[in-house]
């Protein structure tokens, strides 16, 4: 018996994957906003133990428009990422510290809280720290 479906299902996956659009895409920026960053930044120094926690309002289209804007440069919205669950890290301590990071990079929505809880943690917040240390 000849079997003639497997050859018309594989022809017709190549069929479909070969179909585009006419339509523009749109930027990976995440809509076109021609803003770089609309951010608040906030850094608790000591967390939750008494001095108040400082704040940071970054609004900029270039990275030249302030210090704290070229720090904003060199982070992506992945940088901001939480470490997945099933990764394992270290046990050390880096300190109290606790910051957020709310609004958007390059049109792309971000909401990240850190701390310096284990290495992980520390690991994410040195790729960040140019841009927590803005904040004063």
């Amino acid at each position: 018996m000849h079997r003639p479906a497997p050859a018309l299902l594989a022809a017709a996956a190549l069929f479909l994957a070969a179909c585009g659009s006419d339509e523009p895409t749109t930027p990976a920026t995440g809509g076109g906003s021609d803003q770089l960053a609309e951010l608040v930044v906030t850094v608790d120094a000591d967390g939750a133990e008494g001095q108040p926690a400082k704040e940071l309002k970054v609004s900029c289209k270039e990275p030249t428009d302030s210090d704290a804007c070229g720090a904003a440069a060199g982070i992506s919205a992945a940088d901001l990422a939480p470490t997945p669950d099933d990764v394992a890290c270290t046990m050390q301590f880096g300190g109290p510290e606790t910051a957020t990071i709310k609004g958007t990079i390059r049109g792309q929505e971000v909401d990240a809280s850190f701390s310096r809880s284990d290495g992980c943690e520390i690991a994410r917040w040195d790729k960040v720290k140019p841009l927590l240390d803005q904040v004063r």
